[in-house]
């Protein structure tokens, strides 16, 4: 889930409580990977919302978003043309949707925030390629994930490869810095030029969560003041991992330990 927010001083953790976010960044994957196998045409929105509650609680967690700034949801699913933000609700899925789950969890003082995009039923082959470029920008934002690296050589990274293939990064929403607060600094943009912006450093957190579009970039608010859709109509897709600069490269603190359901890798796609 990506907001907007103030500036601030980059936190970088020590090792009890980066021991805190692997744990609660652990705890989301394994909800985003449950979540994940029960979605089918028929199914609500609200019954994806209803168990994610549950499942975040069985764990001994809660649910980031609920009353989060308002938000009144434990999950945010965007569905087709939804970019981020979408709130459950009665909209039930139909064969050939897309839909990005978000999830987020708060476990003893700390937050994990991760999310993908299920594909519900046989989809178009335009919806998957938006489905596959952006899960492949995220991992070619995370490679560039080290000490001394540039937060704008993450988003130049995602932002070449998503416009090489003929699609766009939204601009309005980024990643952002995750620890004892949900939002926080820096903020991860998912377009930009390499050798620019902030330096990372070994023990920041952050998300990195391209949002890519089959068309233009651009997005709108609709009257809930929340949910973001496509200007123009057209599918977007999102996935999102919390991640640890280490001493060496990169920690996926979210990294899940088993495949998703629906939402199969394609590891020729691009070849």
């Amino acid at each position: 889930m990506d907001m907007h927010f103030r500036s601030s001083a980059v936190e970088i953790k020590g090792p009890a409580e980066i021991d805190a976010m692997r744990v609660v960044s652990q705890l989301a994957a394994e909800t985003l990977s449950a979540v994940g196998e029960i979605v089918r045409p028929g199914l609500s929105t609200e019954e994806i919302n209803s168990f994610v509650h549950a499942h975040t609680l069985k764990q001994g967690a809660r649910p980031a978003p609920l009353n989060y700034k308002g938000f009144p949801k434990s999950v945010c699913t965007s569905v087709n043309e939804v970019v981020c933000h979408g709130i459950p609700g009665e909209r039930v899925l139909r064969d050939g949707d897309i839909i990005n789950i978000d999830v987020t969890h708060i476990y003893k003082g700390f937050h994990g925030d991760t999310s993908a995009t299920f594909y519900v039923g046989k989809v178009s082959e335009e919806a998957r390629r938006v489905v596959e470029v952006a899960r492949r920008s995220l991992c070619l934002g995370i490679a560039q994930v080290r000490p001394g690296a540039r937060l704008g050589d993450l988003g130049a990274a995602i932002q070449e490869f998503a416009e090489g293939q003929g699609c766009s990064v939204v601009r309005d929403f980024v990643g952002h810095g995750i620890g004892r607060k949900f939002h926080d600094e820096p903020k991860v943009a998912h377009y930009g030029r390499w050798g620019k912006g902030e330096r990372l450093k070994p023990g920041m957190t952050f998300t990195i969560e391209p949002m890519v579009n089959i068309g233009s970039w651009e997005v709108d608010v609709l009257d809930d003041d929340w949910t973001a859709v496509t200007s123009d109509g057209s599918l977007s897709a999102q996935f999102e991992h919390t991640v640890l600069v280490t001493e060496s490269g990169v920690e996926v603190l979210t990294e899940r330990n088993r495949p998703l359901a629906n939402s199969e890798i394609f590891p020729d796609y691009f070849k």
